[in-house]
């Protein structure tokens, strides 16, 4: 069995949710189709799009969407402790299935408020899930992940232009490298109890 498939879910989905992330601020652009099932909540989500993107999750993440049927935006990830004033509530406490919809179908996520690699979500299709165990799969996708702490969109852009002063530490990267066979999906319950112990 391929490595993306190996992540099997023992729960029950009526829906299977189809998204396709894209990299903002960077042509040609870094995108990967995913698979996720509608129990899934926004952690669950976060962690599916690290792992499929190939970042390393070490950084926060927000979601940000529209409540369905409004204007209003939700601010769903990792609060931080640190700050006083913020907004984002707890990205493991509501589900993908109560904002997103055909009609309501897009959301931006920002993982690494440093290098703040920004993501648009966008809901493809809707599918009834198949009966049997649901996975997680990534079906499709173009490019490399940028390097983890590369210093964002600059840095992304002095590494592939071969002027980064780190440029040794990146001589193995290839930019246009990508195989869906490479990816594994991480137990994003497992990362929460580990998020939740520090």
């Amino acid at each position: 069995m391929e490595n993306n498939k190996k992540n099997s879910l023992q729960k029950t989905a009526e829906n299977v949710y189809q998204f396709k992330i894209t990299l903002k601020e960077i042509k040609p652009p870094i995108w990967r189709r995913i698979i996720v099932p509608d129990y899934y909540t926004f952690w669950d989500l976060s962690v599916a799009i690290q792992c499929a993107m190939g970042w390393m999750g070490e950084h926060l993440h927000e979601f940000v969407i529209n409540f369905p049927g409004t204007r209003i935006k939700a601010h769903l990830g990792i609060p931080d402790e640190n700050e006083d004033e913020q907004d984002i509530s707890d990205g493991w406490k509501y589900k993908i299935k109560d904002f997103f919809t055909l009609e309501n179908n897009t959301a931006n996520y920002v993982y690494d408020f440093g290098d703040y690699w920004q993501h648009t979500v966008m809901l493809e299709k809707i599918i009834p899930a198949e009966k049997g165990v649901v996975c997680t799969v990534c079906i499709a996708g173009k490019r490399a992940c940028p390097p983890e702490d590369c210093g964002g969109t600059y840095g992304y852009e002095e590494i592939i232009n071969g002027t980064s002063e780190f440029q040794e530490e990146y001589k193995d990267y290839d930019p246009e490298y990508f195989n869906a066979d490479d990816i594994y999906f991480e137990d994003p319950d497992k990362s929460l109890r580990f998020l939740k112990m520090q």
